[in-house]
């Protein structure tokens, strides 16, 4: 697969879409005490709403390429390194799935200390002084690819005093144009007794909600090309990570735009804003390429490339 074209571009940037799969209603993500994330333009009276952040969007694209049902990678993408932890030889999470990758709690927190051990030895940074991102970057590609498109933060004073940190390489988000609220609501009946305590659930209880309608929908993702050269890596790791994020992109828009009950959306366009003149691969052709990017790079892997870390929670009352 050539990507030559992007050689010289700092940023590839991909603009796709969307209009709700089935009528004009859409379910926004909400947050806490604040419910949807509705704004206006400065410019205008225009009303927008911020319909996937990219926390949420980076979490959809890293679980894109998990198969639930083989508990693997899927298929074009076996090989590649990543960590899985098991507690009583039984799976417990992986570092594709984990909020923080590498940084999750049960990889580096459990009493086995062998998996931190190792990762404080390879980085071998010092108490003062500058770090080398450029190892760091060897490491990930070592043990998790997956955190070199979607960074991470190694905040353990331990290794570094916590100064190993790498931003997105690959980011997305979703926004709503010159929306509306459409207003509703409805009763949760009990068919027992209406009048029961309604603050233990029972009773029948009225409700209300609000969902939007929109002029335009659209996901935005961003990749840093330079970020990804930065890594210095060689040729085959930068030609794999733009691939596996192209083929993450293409997967959340084929088949992960169900973000909740009452928004399922799908692409209706997809377009490359810069650099002008890339065609963006189709799912297929990142499907066919990909086995052969991964054994291409696989020298950097560990090998096997699936390293297994096992938990066992810290004793209570003892220090680690």
């Amino acid at each position: 697969m050539d990507f030559t074209v992007l050689k010289d571009h700092p940023r590839l940037l991909i603009e796709a879409s969307l209009t709700p799969l089935q009528g004009t209603r859409f379910q926004p993500t909400g947050f806490p005490d604040l419910g949807a994330a509705a704004y206006q333009l400065p410019s205008s009276n225009t009303q927008m709403l911020l319909l996937e952040s990219a926390q949420s969007v980076a979490n959809r694209l890293e679980s894109s390429i998990w198969d639930d049902a083989n508990e693997d990678v899927v298929a074009p993408l076996k090989g590649i390194p990543y960590v899985v932890v098991k507690q009583d030889d039984k799976v417990l999470t992986n570092s594709l799935l984990e909020a923080h990758r590498l940084n999750s709690f049960y990889i580096l927190e459990g009493k086995d200390k062998s998996f931190f051990d190792q990762l404080r030895m390879e980085l071998d940074a010092p108490a003062e002084g500058a770090v080398d991102f450029r190892k760091l970057a060897q490491v990930l590609a070592r043990y998790d690819l997956n955190s070199l498109l979607h960074g991470i933060f190694l905040a353990k004073k331990e290794i570094a005093g916590g100064r190993f940190k790498l931003a997105r390489a690959l980011s997305g988000f979703i926004e709503a144009y010159n929306v509306a609220i459409v207003s509703s609501g409805g009763v949760k009946n009990d068919r027992v007794n209406p009048q029961a305590d309604a603050k233990k659930g029972g009773g029948n209880i009225p409700y209300h909600r609000e969902e939007y309608t929109a002029e335009k929908i659209t996901a935005y993702f961003s990749l840093d090309l330079a970020q990804i050269r930065g890594y210095r890596l060689g040729i085959d790791l930068e030609n794999l990570l733009i691939a596996i994020a192209l083929y993450k992109i293409q997967r959340f828009l084929d088949r992960g735009l169900r973000l909740r009950t009452a928004c399922d959306l799908e692409a209706v366009k997809i377009t490359v804003k810069r650099p002008e003149g890339f065609e963006l691969p189709s799912t297929s052709e990142l499907t066919k390429a990909l086995p052969g990017l991964v054994s291409a790079a696989s020298s950097a892997f560990a090998d096997p490339p699936v390293t297994i870390v096992q938990y066992q929670a810290e004793e209570s009352g003892k220090k680690k």
